[in-house]
């Protein structure tokens, strides 16, 4: 591939260039590590494009590139975040044509693309690990739970939404749906759940054995299986992967042991699942590589 930026949001922006599959040279960040790491959530929306440009000015250093990726948290579609729950102020806003417009009003013309933050990633994993002919998909768990599919193709991918109890008590959820995923393993619903614990303090009360948190630990690890049994039953079997700063309590024995129980038929086994410390550059990656791709298409 050719000189190319990407771009993570998450709690904060960070981009960088990248060129062979790999980030090269440093990242650009806002907010700067050490700032404050929730400036996203006040920011009007231009003001994050903006901040977005700025990173991706100071990256180029004045040099041309072939296209522009950027991972941004939401349902995306056409370059318009059609919703994006952790940063609700930007629902609606077309990302793609106000970046495109910014670049080209300092003199900079090249292709725009937005993806979802984990397809971002799960790019990133493929290239990374020289695969990418393969189907990869991963799990993002953070304050929400992603779902993030590589080769990239149309289509809404919610998969932290995935329904995994029709238990109607279970309405932790972030978007106020009942069932789902992220109502177990997202951290606002955790902390919405336990009002006297916080998440951490639950996993370390499963391990000294405490019933209410040993039960929920329990039920953790059967919905992530079940989200996954979904997804497997839907696209296929292949590897998963865990990233975001609550994958690390997730234990990996567990979860294929619960997935080999719900996928019994015999062309749909042989699925595996592995941990991925967080980082910035797998989703700087993934959103160029995309990009990339697309306009080369």
């Amino acid at each position: 591939m050719g000189r190319t930026a990407g771009v993570l949001v998450v709690q904060r922006i960070a981009a960088g260039l990248v060129e062979n599959n790999q980030v090269t040279g440093a990242l650009k960040q806002f907010p700067e590590k050490g700032e404050q790491h929730d400036a996203l959530l006040s920011m009007p929306a231009d003001a994050i494009a903006g901040k977005i440009v700025e990173a991706v000015s100071a990256v180029a250093g004045g040099q041309p590139l072939a296209a522009l990726g950027v991972g941004f948290p939401g349902i995306i579609r056409d370059g318009v975040i059609e919703e994006s729950p952790n940063l609700q102020q930007i629902k609606g806003f077309r990302l793609q044509l106000a970046l495109e417009q910014m670049l080209a009003a300092g003199g900079s013309r090249f292709p725009v693309r937005i993806y979802n933050d984990a397809d971002a990633t799960a790019a990133g994993i493929a290239a990374t690990r020289g695969v990418l002919h393969k189907l990869n998909r991963v799990w993002t768990l953070g304050n929400g739970v992603g779902f993030g599919r590589y080769p990239w193709a149309e289509g809404t991918w919610e998969g932290g939404h995935s329904v995994v109890t029709l238990d109607p008590k279970e309405q932790f959820c972030g978007c106020g749906g009942r069932g789902h995923l992220e109502g177990f393993l997202g951290y606002r619903a955790m902390r919405m759940r336990f009002l006297d614990l916080e998440p951490e303090e639950v996993f370390a009360n499963a391990k000294t054995g405490d019933p209410r948190c040993v039960e929920f630990v329990s039920s953790c690890h059967r919905a992530l299986a079940a989200a996954t049994a979904t997804s497997i039953h839907m696209d296929g079997p292949g590897p998963f992967y865990l990233t975001g700063p609550n994958a690390k309590w997730i234990d990996i024995g567990l979860l294929d042991r619960l997935v080999h129980e719900m996928v019994k038929m015999s062309p749909l086994q042989g699925s595996r699942t592995e941990v991925i410390p967080p980082n910035d550059d797998l989703g700087i990656i993934g959103a160029a590589v995309n990009a990339e791709r697309a306009t080369a298409a």
